[in-house]
């Protein structure tokens, strides 16, 4: 049976001019190679996860062997990969966020590299997938252009050099239902990488540019090595990726993972870069770790912050410490601050990022992420100034045993009020997703009084907003501080609901037309369905399902904006 039988896909627009018969053959005999062992890594996390819930066992270093113990290096990093600054993130499948990341920001000067994402901030389609793959493309010929007829406002790529291009496909956990092999839904690790390498990699490759990725939500060493496999099969298979420069770096951003650093730069073996602090997913895996466990309820999530945080600190130091042992390179977290029309509150954020990055700058990151490009320089500076300062890291920095990994509660206080930023956070974000948008600027305490810009969040953020107020619900945690409370469904009932008609309330204040009316209408609609969604996700947290929104497809949703209230 041919790959053109055995393969459909959903007609969306553009989708037929990348699903040849060609690339069809290629991703047919990815599929054949890769499938079922993406399926048996997934039932293996989900083993690791039941038994720190039913037996109280957490996940944990591998034995010691020589792949912890070796003197091994990762292969010579491309010299790009080593320069000092930042990288700009934002969803690929949205023409104009996507060049906006590729141009200079406000004070003239272009992010060191670009993570064109189709993961956390995409929309989860098949749409966005083909629209990603077509963008990707035509940034890298600099012929990507796109025109807003609302703002009359035309978008193209500067002059200049570009920034180089980090790759982050959606991962190897999630299905595309749009797209069928012999009728069951493909992966959406191998769809989204072979479309990635199949078109923006032979562009790349034909420039002789080095074909980078960011590896998503990884748990293993052994996942680690199916994409190694899936890099060697595709320069195999592709005659123009036979000599090409392709490189990965994982993103830590599990529980299991932070155990299994080294022995996932080890099993990606050529392709290994190196390690990335994805802060916001590693606490949300942390929640799902412990989420039986009553002695661990997490204080206010939003106090929580890696530098004054003992063991977190520790956790992305021990990164550092690896990558200086292996010659790879640690890439820090994100700043999300968005700019305001509000000077003071520009300058607040911006205080905050700086001191961020000089806390990352010196545990030994080379670079970090930036939402937005107004804040480009800012986040950027603290990393290129230390390094030309002719700063190194010290021996004891390189040496992982001295950091070595513990999982405590951080200090804090339990309060309605951060449940219900969680809330707020949670409501505005899904309305987002229902709107095409895996990325939206939330102001989690408009109205409150203080100086608080809003923050770019992202899936990563929404699962972990998610998993603190199940984790409250499911221990009913009482409050330590402000108003006394006790987490259950009605209080979490009651938060949605009156952040619902707060955010309604502020959008329909604003309305001043019948453009405006018809575009609020529309809006109402979709919150009111956001917080149904919302009850649904948190539900499924407390009963220990941690399926991702991004394993929802549209209808289902719909189904669940449709049915009662799931408390």
């Amino acid at each position: 049976m041919s790959a053109a039988t055995r393969v459909k896909f959903a007609p969306v627009e553009g989708a037929a001019d990348l699903f040849t018969p060609a690339f069809l053959d290629y991703l047919v005999r990815l599929h054949d190679q890769l499938d079922q062992r993406a399926r048996a890594l997934h039932a293996k996390r989900a083993e690791v996860l039941k038994k720190a819930h039913e037996r109280g066992i957490p996940p944990t270093h591998p034995p010691v062997s020589p792949i912890n113990t070796g003197d091994w290096q990762v292969p010579r990093v491309p010299e790009e990969l080593l320069k000092p600054g930042i990288e700009i993130s934002g969803p690929c499948s949205i023409t104009s966020m996507f060049i906006n990341a590729l141009n200079p920001g406000p004070e003239g000067e272009r992010a060191e590299g670009d993570l064109d994402d189709d993961e956390d901030s995409g929309g989860h389609r098949l749409i966005d997938m083909v629209k990603a793959a077509g963008n990707r493309v035509a940034a890298i010929d600099r012929e990507l252009t796109s025109y807003d007829p609302d703002k009359r406002k035309e978008y193209k790529i500067a002059e200049g050099d570009l920034p180089f291009f980090m790759h982050r496909e959606r991962g190897l956990h999630l299905d595309e239902p749009d797209v069928t092999v012999d009728g069951k839904p493909i992966n959406a690790a191998i769809l989204g990488t072979a479309l990635t390498l199949y078109y923006a990699g032979r562009h790349q490759a034909d420039r002789g540019q080095g074909i980078y990725f960011y590896l998503p939500k990884l748990e293993a060493a052994a996942e680690a090595a199916w994409y190694r496999d899936l890099f060697a099969l595709s320069q195999e298979h592709l005659a123009w990726l036979e000599k090409a420069i392709i490189r990965a770096v994982v993103l830590v951003e599990s529980l299991p993972a932070v155990y299994e650093m080294e022995e996932m730069l080890h099993a990606l073996g050529p392709y290994a870069a190196g390690l990335n602090a994805a802060r916001w997913d590693l606490k949300a895996s942390v929640f799902e770790y412990v989420m039986a466990d009553p002695k661990s309820v997490w204080p206010d999530r939003f106090g929580v912050d890696i530098k004054t945080t003992p063991f977190l600190a520790n956790i992305f130091r021990r990164l550092v410490a690896i990558c200086l042992k292996r010659g790879a390179i640690p890439i820090g977290g994100m700043a999300t601050a968005l700019p305001n029309p509000d000077p003071e509150v520009n300058r607040v954020a911006g205080e905050a990022i700086r001191a961020d990055k000089i806390w990352e700058a010196q545990q030994g990151f080379i670079r970090a992420w930036v939402a937005h490009i107004f804040h480009m320089k800012t986040a950027a500076q603290p990393f290129r100034d230390l390094r030309a300062s002719g700063w190194k890291p010290t021996p004891e920095m390189a040496n992982p045993d001295n950091y070595p990994v513990k999982i405590e509660v951080p200090a804090g206080p339990i309060t309605v009020e951060g449940t219900r930023r969680n809330c707020r956070m949670v409501i505005e974000y899904v309305e987002g997703w229902l709107n095409g948008r895996g990325a939206k600027g939330i102001d989690s305490l408009a109205g409150k009084p203080g100086i608080h810009p809003a923050l770019m969040e992202d899936l990563a953020t929404g699962r972990m907003s998610v998993a603190q107020i199940a984790q409250r619900i499911r221990h009913r945690a009482k409050t330590t501080a402000g108003p006394e409370g006790l987490h259950d469904f009605a209080l979490i009932k009651r938060l949605l609901q009156e952040e619902r008609e707060d955010i309604l309330a502020r959008l329909k204040a604003t309305v001043k037309d019948d453009k405006g009316r018809a575009a609020y209408a529309e809006a109402e609609q979709r919150y009111r369905k956001a917080v149904k969604i919302a009850m649904k996700w948190i539900k499924n947290y407390t009963d220990l399902d941690f399926r991702s929104l991004g394993s929802y497809t549209r209808p289902d949703l719909d189904r669940i904006a449709a049915a009662p209230d799931a408390f």
